[in-house]
């Protein structure tokens, strides 16, 4: 018996759940909008399967349908931005007191970043898909994803650091 071919696309879509669960957690800060994320991206790609064309990574698919609903979710301010990284990693084995503190600053940095530079950072450094993946996903040219991630990830260091958020520039004659 063929599964009908809705059947098949959410059986597809489904191996990839964490993936988005855990990218929508750093996107809103909030577990509880997080799952609410996914389960409205995946009703809409479930809904707009028909404008999948054959030959595209269902992954990027996905995480493109989540970060178009995301983004008009800010929009709307239908998404609070506090961030409890703890929380995402509760299935984890417990981490030492320190490294709990470094969780809870590069959870703060990361919030401190602006939106288009932490959604590259967390696609290539935390999802590791390539630059390509990533401005499909956030439909933006490469070189604009390596600009963002190369701003995002000196001001994460910088945050990380202890250090202002700007670098003082230095007059080239």
């Amino acid at each position: 018996m063929k599964l009908p071919a809705s059947d098949v696309f959410a059986a597809q879509a489904m191996q990839y759940i964490p993936r988005l669960r855990r990218y929508a957690r750093a996107l809103t800060g909030d577990p509880s909008a997080a799952d609410d994320l996914v389960q409205d991206a995946l009703e809409r790609a479930l809904v707009k399967q028909d404008l999948l064309r054959e030959g595209t990574d269902l992954r990027a698919w996905l995480f493109t349908v989540m970060h178009n609903v995301f983004v008009n979710q800010v929009r709307s301010a239908a998404v609070s931005r506090t961030v409890q990284l703890d929380d995402a990693m509760a299935d984890r084995p417990q981490p030492q007191s320190t490294d709990r503190l470094e969780i809870r600053d590069l959870d703060a940095a990361l919030q401190a970043l602006p939106e288009e530079q932490r959604a590259v950072v967390l696609l290539v450094g935390l999802e590791q898909m390539t630059y390509e993946e990533a401005a499909r996903v956030l439909e933006v040219p490469i070189g604009t994803v390596m600009s963002r991630l190369s701003r995002g990830r000196e001001r994460l260091r910088r945050l990380m650091q202890g250090l202002p958020e700007t670098a003082v520039l230095k007059v080239v004659k």
